[in-house]
């Protein structure tokens, strides 16, 4: 199984392109805290790319900068490219299935570990349809659309 769950702060807007078949692409990179300190005492961090397709990617764009907290589920991908100098290249990157906002952007004067949390919703970005609440209406009869009424005997119940 290729499931990746990362939480972190993103170290760059995210670009968005179109592929030649115009499909958005974006991608960004988010710093993610070690849960140990190094030899300094100080936290480390990990860089992490993350490749975001489709709707999700011009949604991204449009909503996240430089800063923003995000929690990303996706897969770990690894590909090879030759570049302009003759090397052959090699990156690791998440492909994202699902980005969810979780923390307000830290500012400037902001460097401690608190960072305040937005009171509105957190938006979710995903590539999978989302259901739109239905309307049901509870003042009718349940049972209307199966007929005449109903006969059941007292043999019949399991109780």
């Amino acid at each position: 199984m290729n499931k990746v769950f990362l939480i972190g702060r993103l170290t760059r807007d995210p670009e968005l392109r179109y592929t030649g078949s115009n499909t958005a692409v974006a991608t960004f990179s988010i710093a993610v805290n070690r849960p140990f300190t190094g030899q300094n005492g100080e936290r480390q961090a990990d860089f992490i790319n993350i490749v975001v397709w489709r709707r999700q990617a011009e949604t991204v764009k449009n909503y996240l900068t430089q800063g923003s907290q995000v929690a990303i589920d996706g897969r770990l991908q690894s590909r090879s490219y030759d570049g302009n100098d003759g090397k052959r290249h090699y990156v690791t990157e998440v492909i994202a299935d699902n980005i969810e906002f979780v923390g307000a952007k830290r500012s400037s004067t902001d460097q401690s570990n608190s960072t305040p949390v937005s009171q509105e919703p957190a938006p979710v970005f995903s590539d999978f349809p989302q259901e739109e609440p239905s309307s049901t209406d509870v003042s009718g009869n349940p049972f209307a659309d199966f007929g005449s009424s109903i006969e059941i005997n007292d043999d019949e119940l399991p109780f």
